[in-house]
């Protein structure tokens, strides 16, 4: 983890705010587009953001929070309690979003979904590829930096404010597609199926921050040995690899517990995971706060 001190808190929208964390110790850690991270807030709830701030900036961390009506008390907390000068931990970046080279790109972004788009699309700009970014929400007053992107980007950034205009036709963006150009997607679940409905898998990326529904078969209970600390640890058909492992006294730390934001990456050296997360785990690797077994035994790296 990384210590930082709330720099500013920015009013970006409507039921938004934008935090700027400064490092306290000196330079943070670096990030790419589409990166994100862990911010503990100081009421024991730990919650992820994307940096939406410039990478070349290593002095501090922007973050944009929406107010959610439905918080499970971390927008709440930071809308209404959060003030400037505080210390807050937050842990080193982590990218499960990353920008591909390519010539072209198409940038789809919808509500909050906008800020793991803003660095990508200064990127893609710096880089000399064609770039275009489609940003869809309820109003302009409720569209986070909306103005600063069409400030910055002109003809690039298209709004569409679905109150006045509706929404923008996914199916003729697919079909003027350049054959070479990546698509990256992250808004809310309706947008990103509507998405994969029309845009080539092959090229489309997308960003969830909820899961996708899905049935796997009955929880069965399987038992996970520990290789460092030499504990084997019982994990029953009723709890998470992740609780029964932190309830054994090896820690593992987590964030969404839904399989979306990656903290809580395991190493696997034996047994066969049953993946159940939304980012891909990588050949090796588990997200253990949702993710089980289907051998009767794992062993990891713990």
């Amino acid at each position: 983890m990384q210590t930082t001190v709330l720099d500013r808190v920015e009013p970006v929208a409507d039921g938004t705010v934008s935090l700027v964390l400064r490092g306290a110790d000196g330079p943070l850690a670096p990030w790419e587009p589409g990166a994100h991270v862990d911010l503990a807030l100081p009421n024991w709830l730990t919650r992820q953001y994307s940096l939406c701030g410039d990478p070349a900036d290593r002095g501090s961390y922007r973050v944009a929070v929406r107010h959610d009506r439905l918080s499970r008390g971390g927008s709440e907390y930071i809308h209404l309690f959060l003030r400037t000068g505080r210390t807050m931990e937050v842990s080193l970046p982590r990218n499960n979003f990353p920008l591909l080279p390519a010539p072209e790109y198409l940038f789809v972004a919808g509500g909050i979904g906008i800020t793991p788009m803003v660095s990508m699309l200064a990127a893609a700009v710096e880089s000399g590829a064609v770039a275009t970014l489609v940003y869809v929400g309820r109003s302009l007053v409720t569209m986070p930096f909306a103005g600063e992107l069409r400030a910055a980007y002109g003809d690039r950034v298209r709004v569409y404010a679905t109150e006045e205009h509706g929404r923008p036709d996914f199916a003729a963006l697919a079909a003027a597609l350049n054959p070479q150009a990546l698509v990256y997607c992250c808004g809310p679940m309706s947008m990103l199926d509507a998405a994969e409905a029309v845009f080539p898998a092959q090229r489309l990326h997308i960003e969830r921050f909820q899961p996708t529904v899905r049935q796997f078969a009955p929880n069965q209970p399987f038992e996970v040995h520990c290789v460092r600390s030499g504990k084997t640890v019982p994990v029953a058909a009723e709890e998470s690899m992740l609780d029964a492992l932190n309830h054994a006294g090896c820690r593992v730390s987590s964030g969404c517990r839904e399989g979306v934001c990656g903290s809580c990456e395991i190493t696997v050296v034996d047994g066969e995971p049953e993946h159940r997360d939304d980012i891909g785990a990588p050949p090796g690797r588990m997200y253990c706060c949702v993710s089980r077994a289907l051998s009767g035994r794992l062993v990891v790296d713990l």
